[in-house]
């Protein structure tokens, strides 16, 4: 398992340490464990957990890290964590907070920065509506909801200059049209996934 995540790292043009994998495939146990209580995913076979889950949310790194990785991020929908646990173990300059309405997926999270000994990874049980926080660089989602609630109920929680970064599977063309005149979509941005073969875009967005 550690040489097919390497060798798609390598793929994705990511410097990852051994350390590195080695928290992934850590974290990725965590979640082939609590996900027999907790129903964090609906995949259970770890090969299909290696590449749809953490193998899909590396993809999302490399434009990530040329965007420039900011200060603070916030992963909303969060889950089981993807992408912001993987953001959390490949970006450790970043702080990552995941928030998810579902309290056992928050505490979730809780537990693999405890266990990873991740002091930039936070698990937030709230609505992200009603969420306070300091104003974040990127929030990012992936299969949260339609671009018009993401942008929408998280907004308020944009530093100035920040961005949307909504991970996506087919180019969400009718979601786009549907975005009000005051968020831009600046690029969308097709991701190839090594290993998987299905549609993955990332839809960067920011307030006009």
């Amino acid at each position: 398992m550690k040489d097919t995540l390497q060798a798609a790292a390598t793929q994705l043009g990511l410097n990852l340490s051994d350390h590195q994998l080695d928290q992934l495939l850590a974290y990725l146990a965590l979640l082939q464990k609590w996900n027999k209580v907790y129903n964090l995913t609906a995949v259970r076979d770890p090969a299909q957990m290696l590449s749809h889950h953490l193998i899909d949310s590396l993809s999302a790194l490399p434009p990530l890290l040329r965007h420039g990785a900011p200060a603070r991020l916030m992963d909303v929908g969060a889950g089981g964590g993807l992408p912001g646990v993987v953001i959390a173990l490949c970006c450790p300059s970043t702080d990552v907070t995941c928030v998810d309405a579902v309290a056992k997926k928050a505490t979730f999270i809780q537990q693999v920065a405890a266990e990873l000994k991740l002091p930039n990874l936070h698990g937030v049980h709230s609505r992200v509506e009603q969420l306070t926080t300091e104003p974040l660089g990127v929030i990012t989602s992936r299969a949260f909801a339609s671009l018009v609630d993401f942008t929408s109920l998280t907004r308020q929680h944009l530093a100035p200059g920040a961005v949307w970064m909504a991970m996506k599977g087919q180019h969400p063309a009718d979601e786009i049209a549907a975005l009000p005149a005051d968020v831009e979509v600046f690029h969308v941005e097709q991701l190839a996934v090594p290993g998987l073969d299905a549609q993955r875009c990332i839809v960067w967005m920011q307030p006009r």
